[in-house]
């Protein structure tokens, strides 16, 4: 009884106290200037038309299939997620905005299956969050026009939820890293880093093995203990610069759009608040405006809505703490039957190389033909489809519904696929004996899979 009331009182403790609204605010500016300017990059380089409009068909996850591109209109809904992306970076009617962006961008998310990059997973959790969050009782427009919204203090647990899913996507990423082909093969970064020669300075190193390895095992361990050093007030400046330098970097050497300056502007919040206050009131300075029109010494969160935030972010953080191990229900290799792949936080963990030959038989007529996949799908659409099994089946059965809707009768069809993982030799990947329209996918994966080679 005396250690239940110990810590007991520990965590009634922690629930009381308080910080500043400042670190929130800085975060608040950061994420909506950033998604801001990704959902105007997304436009500007043609990806809506070539990666929504132009397809003829999507790959859908499971349970959101109802989930429908919305022709042109998908401009509208682009528009839309940026919008409130800004309205939520300068805080104007933020619930309002922040509901909008994580609603648009959650849907443009789940239009297509081919997309899935675990930055666009993170940012749909981090904007959940937001919604339950105060980030504009302070340096927020809706600030300055309600004084009653103002509030110059928040619990403290507040920021420590965002601070704990950024450490969740570090410390599982470096996890993740601890497998054999990344510490002792150095891949895939040994496949990929001999490609950078172009890169200033370190170009001429990317033959070298010992840079695979140095990148491979610095990585792993950033990745794994990186939050620990933010958290430590001596070592949080240079933690802060390892990750500048190390995002930059990746930036530098892979295509991964915004993720690196997502990590970057995340990191912000291991730092005091009173230091976010001192940027946010040069920012004003800068604009010519006067901080004063904002909060000091207020505090008019109710409790009744901060604990129903609490208990919803405790279950939401409770989740993410225990999704990303699900691949453990399943004995295959993770990265070859990619079962519990996604949304765990594996973070450029596998090259994959593939190809899959698709065959329509008709039983009734004997008639039997190859399926050429540029008629059906874009170059994206098939690299992704033929390294994934779920792809895989899921392309099938949408042949098979359209060749049955152009009259063929009695259907099966059988894919030819082959496959190599890091550099591995390329082998059979799906039996070509099995009738994809007759099987579902943890069938395919458990009978159907052929095992992954050690060479």
């Amino acid at each position: 009884m005396p250690m239940e009331t110990n810590v007991g009182s520990h965590i009634n403790s922690y629930l009381l106290k308080e910080t500043k609204t400042a670190s929130l605010a800085v975060f608040r500016i950061l994420f909506g200037l950033l998604m801001a300017f990704s959902m105007l990059r997304f436009w500007l380089k043609g990806w809506i038309e070539e990666i929504y409009l132009v397809p003829k068909f999507h790959f859908h996850y499971t349970g959101f299939e109802f989930i429908q591109v919305p022709g042109q209109w998908t401009y509208a809904l682009f528009a839309l997620c940026g919008l409130s992306a800004l309205s939520v970076a300068f805080g104007w009617k933020y619930r309002i905005a922040i509901v909008t962006f994580f609603l648009s961008f959650l849907y443009i998310e789940l239009m297509d299956k081919t997309t899935y990059l675990n930055h666009y997973y993170l940012v749909s959790i981090l904007s959940f969050m937001l919604i339950f969050l105060p980030a504009h009782a302070n340096y927020s427009l809706d600030a300055k026009n309600n004084p009653k919204l103002q509030a110059d203090k928040i619990p403290k647990w507040m920021v420590d939820s965002l601070k704990f899913m950024i450490a969740i996507v570090y410390v599982y990423a470096g996890l993740a890293k601890f497998n054999h082909d990344w510490m002792f093969e150095a891949l895939p970064l040994a496949i990929w880093l001999p490609t950078k020669v172009s890169l200033p300075f370190l170009g001429q190193l990317m033959h070298e093995s010992w840079m695979h390895y140095i990148f491979s095992w610095g990585g792993a361990f950033y990745d794994t203990f990186i939050v620990f050093f933010l958290l430590y007030r001596p070592t949080r400046i240079y933690a802060f610069m390892m990750v500048v330098i190390f995002h930059v970097l990746t930036a530098l050497l892979f295509p991964i759009g915004l993720f690196p300056y997502l990590m970057i502007a995340s990191s912000l919040l291991f730092f005091s608040t009173d230091r976010h206050e001192i940027w946010l009131n040069k920012l004003w300075d800068f604009l010519g405006q006067s901080s004063s029109v904002f909060a000091r010494n207020q505090f008019f969160v109710p409790y009744s809505i901060y604990r129903f935030s609490g208990f919803i972010l405790v279950a939401f953080l409770s989740f993410q703490l225990i999704f990303p191990f699900r691949h453990l229900l399943y004995t295959d290799n993770v990265y070859w039957t990619e079962q519990g792949y996604r949304f765990s936080w594996r973070v450029m963990l596998m090259e994959k190389t593939a190809y899959a030959n698709f065959k329509v038989v008709s039983k009734k007529t004997g008639k039997r033909f190859y399926v050429q996949n540029q008629d059906f799908l874009t170059p994206l659409q098939e690299k992704q489809m033929s390294t994934q099994p779920d792809f895989i089946l899921e392309y099938a059965k949408y042949l098979g519904a359209h060749f049955t809707g152009q009259g063929h009768e009695e259907l099966e069809i059988y894919v030819e696929s082959y496959a190599s993982l890091n550099g591995r030799r390329n082998q059979k990947y799906i039996s070509n004996e099995v009738n994809l329209l007759e099987v579902d996918y943890r069938e395919l994966c458990q009978k159907h899979l052929t095992p992954l080679n050690a060479q």
